[in-house]
């Protein structure tokens, strides 16, 4: 497989769930791969479950400083970027009047304005022609209660892969959003429920779900290949929602 064979790329919140499956999958067809997290002890457990060459930068998502700190490592190891995949987020699920700013805060910070400052800083790194996906999610398309901020946040980034194309395209720089619906990954085990609330949980939104299961890290990865490939130089500003039907309903 060499999809990727020679591309320098960057995978966001690399070290579980989406972003390692992703990161695993860009190494299988043939890329240059670095990963961030925010946790060095997980990053170095990724980078030797990736082995090989892989870059491992320690990086909080939602620091603005953090993001030019990335782009100069990047640039560092490997002279250019031809793909990067903005991953790294948070799930902080709750109802409105269990909101306060500092939490507000911190939500955007980590899920939309370190990855704006992302983009911004890696594109005199990016080739042309190159790919930047942004993760969305079909929570940017419900109602589904408590989840206002992170849903707020998740339709700025597919907001912004239409703005950054028709800003970016004239250099070859395509951007696009990929949001996956219900997926089986630890990030469900970090919204801090119970076993048996989370079993609830669960079932119930396999019960929303027209597919009826969860999907799986390795769906949304194959996906991200996709995208990052050279197999859609026409696929620009677009969403692809990998949601089991979800968002049908």
């Amino acid at each position: 497989m060499s999809r990727l064979k020679g591309k320098a790329t960057l995978i966001t919140g690399g070290t579980s769930g989406i972003g390692l499956v992703t990161a695993r999958r860009f190494i299988e067809e043939g890329a240059r791969v670095a990963i961030t997290g925010s946790n060095e002890g997980r990053l170095e457990e990724a980078r030797k479950t990736l082995g090989g060459d892989v870059v491992a930068i320690a990086a909080d998502a939602g620091d603005v400083a953090a993001q030019t700190e990335i782009a100069r490592r990047i640039e560092a190891a490997f002279g250019k970027l031809d793909a990067v995949f903005v991953n790294a987020g948070i799930a902080d699920l709750r109802p409105l009047d269990a909101w306060t700013e500092a939490a507000f805060d911190r939500s955007v910070d980590v899920d939309l304005k370190g990855p704006y400052f992302l983009v911004k800083a890696l594109v005199p790194l990016l080739s042309n022609p190159s790919s930047i996906i942004l993760s969305g999610s079909v929570n940017a398309h419900m109602g589904m209660a408590g989840t206002h901020v992170y849903s707020l946040a998740k339709a700025g980034l597919i907001s912004l892969a239409r703005t950054l194309s028709g800003e970016l395209i004239g250099r070859g720089i395509r951007a696009n959003a990929i949001s996956p619906g219900p997926i089986d990954t630890p990030l469900n085990d970090k919204l801090g429920l119970d076993p048996e609330a989370a079993k609830a949980r669960a079932k119930a939104v396999v019960g929303l779900v027209p597919a009826g299961r969860f999907g799986t890290a390795e769906e949304i990865a194959n996906a991200v290949v996709f995208l990052a490939s050279d197999e859609c130089p026409f696929m620009v500003g677009s969403e692809m929602l990998i949601d089991g039907g979800l968002s049908i309903l």
